[in-house]
């Protein structure tokens, strides 16, 4: 296997040794990759796996949701088809009822506001009436 990646340029970590270890560039050519470079590169590969691990599970959850969806549907269990219709109709239906809840409680405003006049008026007819005497208009 060494003699392929000598053969592209790869370079190939050289174990001398317990513990002894060094990296060459294949072939002799240019300067031999540090430690540190490598290093950086294999975190840089871990951050890399790490991201497509995840991006990975997403899309399992996100394919087992939509087989599961598709499964329902099919077994003749789930709901209709016209799901976003019925969604945006009872959108249109919500809106509705806060529109007349308005409406209602502006009624109730003015049918409390009458009242209150009313009775108002009624008090200053009352009084007007008490103040007259019996035989005058």
């Amino acid at each position: 296997m060494t003699g392929w990646l000598e053969r592209t340029g790869v370079p190939v970590l050289v174990v001398r040794g317990f513990g002894s270890q060094s990296y060459v560039h294949p072939g002799g050519r240019g300067p031999a990759a540090s430690r540190a470079s490598l290093q950086a590169d294999l975190a840089a590969a871990d951050a890399r796996t790490a991201r497509l691990a995840a991006q990975i599970r997403r899309l399992e959850a996100r394919l087992s949701e939509v087989l599961g969806e598709q499964v329902w549907r099919e077994s003749g269990i789930g709901g209709p088809d016209d799901t976003e219709q019925l969604q945006a109709r009872i959108t249109t239906l919500e809106q509705q009822v806060v529109d007349l809840e308005l409406k209602l409680q502006d009624r109730d405003d003015d049918l409390a506001a009458a009242r209150a006049a009313n009775r108002e008026l009624m008090t200053q007819l009352n009084r007007h009436h008490t103040d007259q005497p019996d035989g005058a208009p």
